[in-house]
């Protein structure tokens, strides 16, 4: 984790950069960073729109690790962080491979350092992303209070003690409450990573992103299933997947079999043909199903009406919207959402 190599995109002029301060506590749990920041990673070489730049800061130039890995390079923890900066901060174990030999005194010292800096640092225009146990930082820092969040299951209990105004979520993946986002921990970082991207920088490039890791790309943190926007790409037919990645970008669009064929240079007749063969679908299906995905995706994260997202959504009609819906979903749309709602506590 020392210093970051500069990204061939470096001299690109229509790249946004987007500040990305990774905190390292004591005892860092590694799989918290490796995950998320390799979506990161992957992404600054799937497109040019945004880059990620990553720099890792703590109290201590140095830190031990989950699997006895000493991690150098950290660089001090800065006095402000820019507008539209991400910070990072993941989580600890009681019990690393190897321990260094200087007691918990000191843990508990740069612990509190980092608590002190949080404070400080995060602010409007500023988002917060914790994973694992660092929400029980974050939550020292008071900076939890009043949102919806969550962690490990094994640290719901101390996360509701340290944030008695927050509104802890047990069983989820992952929470976003405005600026806050926090997450299971562990691998869940990186489907809270993922979700952060496919919002930055598109679902096509999240997709990209999450094939190439071999992972579950999961639209919603409370959804435990295969999201519906990998259905169907458990292939390496580089043909369908430049429709798919079209159709993924903008399901709503009205995609006609002969649009997608342009877009993935070749015929119409055998981009059929290949999505049967591939697929296991149609072209047809394949797009109702990412319109079907993105209304579900606007049904549970907005007050929106029907017709409203279905036109959203891409379909001529709630009438429509409603036929495709349950060819996927046992729950009518309104059940979903009234289930939905409730999960969240939300009357």
């Amino acid at each position: 984790m020392g210093a970051r190599k500069k990204s061939r995109h470096s001299d690109s002029p229509r790249a946004k950069d987007v500040d990305v301060f990774v905190v390292a506590p004591p005892r860092l749990l590694l799989l918290d960073v490796a995950g998320p920041i390799e979506v990161l990673r992957k992404r600054n070489l799937e497109q040019d729109a945004i880059r990620f730049r990553v720099v890792y800061v703590g109290p201590a130039p140095s830190v031990g690790s989950s699997i006895g890995l000493e991690i150098a390079g950290v660089a001090s923890l800065p006095d402000r962080v820019p507008d539209g900066a991400l910070v990072v901060v993941p989580g600890s174990v009681e019990a690393p491979l190897a321990v260094a030999g200087e007691g918990r005194e000191k843990d508990a010292v740069h612990e509190s350092a980092i608590v002190d800096w949080l404070a400080r640092a995060v602010r409007p225009g500023v988002r917060l992303v914790s994973i694992c146990s660092g929400a029980l930082l974050a939550a020292r820092a008071g900076l939890l209070d009043g949102h919806d969040c969550t962690t490990h299951h094994a640290c719901v209990a101390a996360l509701a003690r340290l944030a008695p105004a927050a509104r802890v979520r047990e069983n989820r993946l992952y929470v976003e409450d405005g600026e806050r986002f926090t997450s299971a921990g562990v691998t869940a970082g990186v489907d809270l990573m993922l979700h952060i991207v496919a919002q930055m920088a598109g679902h096509a490039t999240a997709l990209a992103v999450a094939r190439h890791l071999v992972v579950y790309l999961r639209r919603g943190g409370d959804d435990p299933q295969l999201s519906p926007w990998l259905e169907g790409r458990n292939h390496i037919h580089p043909v369908i997947h430049r429709a798919q990645d079209a159709i993924a970008a903008d399901p709503s669009r009205e995609w006609s079999v002969e649009q997608l064929a342009h877009a993935s240079a070749t015929s119409p007749r055998n981009l059929s043909r290949l999505f049967n063969a591939h697929a296991s679908m149609s072209v047809t299906d394949y797009v109702n199903r990412m319109r079907v995905a993105l209304a579900r995706e606007l049904l549970t994260g907005s007050r929106l009406d029907m017709e409203t997202i279905a036109e959203r959504a891409g379909f001529a009609s709630a009438r429509q919207l409603l036929r495709a819906w349950g060819r996927h979903h046992a729950l009518p749309p309104s059940r979903m959402r009234e289930a939905e709602r409730a999960t969240e506590g939300v009357q």
